[in-house]
């Protein structure tokens, strides 16, 4: 634990500050572009970590390689992780949106046992994932009558395409990052995030009317520098310092940030049955954890 507080405090901040950001994405999109926003943020971010780093020599100019990987990432973590739930938000709560991104850690999981024939999931694994979607169930069950609404249903099935990408995202960069600078990876993915997000918006988004409000602005600085430059350093911080299965903790509390904030701020649903569902999606995914953990350890006894 001592030898890496630096990667749990990153941790901590990642726990805190993403659980924010729900809220300050659903009032973004409410005055700007979903695509367009996450470009200009991402962009700025990116840029900035990247100039930092070159101008203080901390690194060197990448390798074409390497700068396709970094590209990959960031269409899987930021256009689509990050872009697929800012367009969501313009339609479902940023609540609905935080509870089902906490199921990173059960697809992760999951993506990593389907990439190893030889692992077959155990029983708290699937006990896990099945309560973890019922606790979904369960939220959605409150609000059927959305569901019933194009425009709900469209938002809640791009947050279940962001959470695949995400997690894929994560599982496939981890894979290729071990022996190059993390701030760097970070600044990388933001920046061709950015990019390829710019793209979608060029093509898909009218942008004729695009008008810039205080609130806008706001939530573009805070994401930008908050949300983006400094939680996104820490997650690749804690990525690489970390296990996988630890650093997505984070969505244990997200979920729980992002609902109270809804609904203090925004007046969002919140009741106790919505309240029992929540706590079982993260009790579903902590369960999920802890036998993804025990597998590794009957695992590595029975091969002594």
């Amino acid at each position: 634990m001592r030898k890496n507080l630096l990667a749990y405090i990153a941790l901590a901040a990642i726990c805190i500050i993403w659980g924010t950001t729900y809220l300050a994405l659903r009032v973004a999109v409410m005055h700007l572009p979903p695509f367009l926003f996450v470009g200009i943020r991402q962009i700025i971010a990116g840029s900035i970590l990247i100039t930092i780093l070159l101008l203080t020599k901390k690194v060197k100019v990448p390798r074409i390689k390497y700068l396709y990987h970094q590209a990959i990432a960031g269409f899987f973590l930021i256009t689509f992780g990050n872009g697929l739930v800012a367009w969501a938000e313009i339609h479902i709560p940023s609540g609905i949106a935080a509870v089902i991104c906490s199921m990173v850690p059960v697809i992760v999981i999951l993506i990593n046992l389907m990439g190893n024939k030889e692992e077959r999931p155990n029983v708290p694994i699937i006990v896990g994932t099945a309560l973890g979607f019922l606790g979904i169930a369960m939220i959605f069950g409150e609000d059927l009558g959305e569901l019933s609404k194009p425009g709900y249903l469209l938002g809640v099935l791009l947050i279940f395409i962001a959470v695949v990408s995400w997690a894929a995202g994560s599982v496939w960069i981890k894979k290729r990052n071990q022996e190059t600078n993390l701030f760097l990876n970070a600044g990388l993915q933001m920046f061709f995030g950015g990019l390829w997000s710019f793209v979608i918006s060029f093509s898909i988004e009218d942008l004729s009317n695009v008008h810039w409000s205080a609130e806008g602005i706001y939530s573009l600085i805070y994401l930008t520098l908050i949300g983006s430059l400094v939680a996104y350093s820490c997650y690749s911080y804690a990525l690489r310092k970390l296990p996988m299965t630890i650093v997505s903790l984070y969505a244990y509390i997200n979920p729980i940030v992002a609902v109270i904030l809804g609904w203090v701020i925004l007046n969002e649903k919140l009741n106790p049955t919505m309240g029992i569902a929540i706590l079982m999606t993260v009790a579903g995914i902590y369960i999920v954890n802890r036998g993804y953990q025990l597998r590794d350890v009957w695992k590595a006894q029975f091969t002594r």
